[in-house]
């Protein structure tokens, strides 16, 4: 196996909301990711998903905890050559397309952005026909390039985000909640898109996601976030078929069936964090040889 592209080790995101009170968002979280692999990021709302994909991407400065990308060590201070060395190799499709886009400026300026800051065209002309290009990839027209984006859809902007994302060619791209504000035909043809440049250019995924059923078809590894803890982590196989943690259990049990004569008697389980022990000793407990509890 080759070395990780991505290792997070040990990573703790707080935030001080007052003198006395400290949201404790992440809780030593640690997990790797190979080139080209899709690693899926699942849990509940609030349990520290989008904290930890911003916090990858330095948008959040790390409480604690060791972040190597591309072999240089980003969790500290950076440096000039690193900080674009990683905004150059690592991208984000934000959760919320409108608030990531800048509303006085044209979608192919936004789109167009990166190539401009890193010196990727060598002529305008070539900077026109990638941002086109892309646009078509995404299911727009490249007539959109001219629209300002209040103008979309909140589906259309959301393409936006990922085609800005993508005509990159980054080698890991956070994809934070990145088709849940696509419908259903289109989101098959977003996550195909994905996975297309995936198996074009070798690039990494952080897919991070409520819908199961799509981390299932997209991803390689799986990661189950509770309350800022990852209580466990394995292959997409291994998480769906011999799930260990309760918390787990729990979250797939809640999946819904196509067949409704099933549905009706299927029994979701019940899991209350109030008495879970979080404590290293006893996660020790129910360690397995391919998972990893924290």
């Amino acid at each position: 196996m080759t070395e990780p592209l991505l290792k997070v080790e040990n990573l703790y995101q707080h935030f001080q909301v007052s003198r006395n009170f400290t949201v404790k968002a992440v809780n030593g979280v640690s997990f790797e990711i190979y080139p080209g692999e899709t690693y899926g990021l699942v849990g509940e709302s609030g349990s520290g998903k989008t904290t930890i994909g911003r916090s990858v991407i330095r948008l959040y400065e790390p409480t604690a905890g060791k972040i190597t990308f591309n072999y240089s060590n980003i969790s500290g201070e950076l440096d000039r050559k690193t900080r674009r060395m990683l905004r150059k190799n690592m991208q984000m499709i934000f959760q919320d397309p409108m608030s990531s886009l800048n509303p006085r400026k044209k979608i192919g300026d936004i789109i167009g952005e990166g190539l401009d800051i890193h010196g990727l065209c060598s002529t305008p002309k070539e900077r026109n026909e990638q941002v086109s290009e892309i646009l078509r990839k995404v299911g727009l027209s490249p007539a959109h390039a001219e629209r300002y984006p209040h103008q979309f859809s909140g589906g259309q902007r959301q393409r936006v985000g990922i085609a800005r994302a993508l005509i990159m060619k980054p080698r890991l791209i956070i994809a934070d909640e990145c088709i849940s504000a696509l419908d259903v035909s289109i989101q098959a043809q977003v996550v195909n898109l994905m996975k297309d440049i995936q198996a074009e250019t070798q690039c990494a995924y952080l897919f991070i996601a409520h819908d199961l059923s799509m981390v299932k078809y997209i991803s390689d590894r799986i990661g189950v976030l509770h309350l800022g803890y990852l209580v466990e982590t394995g292959t997409t196989q291994e998480i769906f078929s011999n799930p260990i943690h309760p918390y787990t259990k729990a979250l797939l049990s809640a999946i819904p069936y196509p067949n409704p004569r099933v549905e009706k008697t299927r029994q979701p389980l019940s899991y209350d964090s109030a008495h879970v022990d979080y404590s290293r000793a006893s996660m020790k407990k129910i360690q397995d040889d391919h998972f990893v509890l924290v």
